[in-house]
C-alpha cells in the first residue's frame, strides 16, 4: 500500500484498514510460531505489513493533528 493510497480515505476507514492488518499480521505470527510452511517463507510479507500499519498510523496521527488545529 502507497502512502498516496490513503489520502483520500477518511478516519473510519483507516481505522478499519489498520484493524485487517493488525489481525492479518497476527495470524500471520500464530502460523510461524506453529511451523506451518505457509508463514515460513514469507518474511517480505511480514514487513510489507509492519510498514503498512506504520504507514496507516502516520496517516491517522495526520489526520487527528489537523483536526486539532482547525
Amino acid at each position: 500500500m502507497k502512502y498516496k493510497e490513503l489520502q483520500d480515505k477518511s478516519i473510519h476507514d483507516l481505522y478499519g484498514a489498520l484493524e485487517t492488518m493488525k489481525r492479518e499480521l497476527f495470524n500471520l505470527r500464530l502460523l510461524r510460531g506453529t511451523g506451518q510452511s505457509e508463514a515460513m517463507g514469507s518474511p517480505m510479507k511480514f514487513r510489507r505489513l509492519r510498514r503498512d500499519i506504520a504507514r496507516v498510523q502516520t496517516k491517522i496521527s495526520e489526520l487527528r493533528l489537523k483536526k486539532e488545529s482547525n
